[in-house]
């Protein structure tokens, strides 16, 4: 059953209701635990639409190839990478990235990191996104899915307010190690 709830006008589907306490839309019934390694190529590079991030975008294309190796890493070493895991899928999702399943399964754009829109990204849809995140940051009590999942919304923020915003820092250091 695909239940729809409207949040601040924003339609969303899920199946079942996932909206948190502080009255967000959260899409999906159950949280996404993985996310596949992108090896961000030339097309990738290329398809991230010019008005999607306000840094130079060499620093952003930077900033993606490192934060997929430094998930990549992680995760093969077995420690958990929620905040890497944000930092990646923020990436992605500003680049209109399509990431490739290991899995084998149909390729699709990416999802945005909070509110789960599966739809390419643009100017006003990064800006709900930047809110969406700030609301779920601030939301007391913290729902327990993001407490099961340390670092990611401070990494998704970041990530936003960076590379949309141009306020603050880059959520890793690009020469190769971790700021968050």
């Amino acid at each position: 059953m695909v239940s729809e709830s409207s949040i601040d006008g924003t339609l969303c589907k899920s199946w079942g209701p996932r909206v948190n306490a502080c009255g967000l839309c959260l899409g999906l019934s159950a949280p996404r635990v993985t996310i596949d390694y992108v090896d961000v190529s030339a097309e990738d590079i290329a398809r991230v639409p010019v008005g999607n991030v306000r840094v130079p975008r060499a620093e952003f294309v930077a900033l993606w190839q490192r934060a997929e190796r430094f998930h990549e890493e992680q995760v093969r070493r077995g420690i958990p990478d929620w905040y890497g895991a944000g930092v990646v899928e923020t990436c992605c999702w500003l680049a209109n990235a399509i990431p490739r399943s290991e899995a084998g399964g149909p390729a699709r754009l990416a999802r945005s990191p909070v509110t789960e829109r599966i739809d390419v990204a643009y100017e006003e849809l990064i800006e709900a996104e930047c809110l969406a995140a700030e609301k779920l940051a601030a939301c007391r009590p913290v729902p327990t899915w993001i407490e099961h999942r340390p670092g990611w919304i401070d990494a998704v923020v970041t990530t936003l307010n960076w590379a949309w915003r141009r306020y603050g820092r880059p959520p890793l250091n690009i020469d190769g190690s971790a700021v968050g």
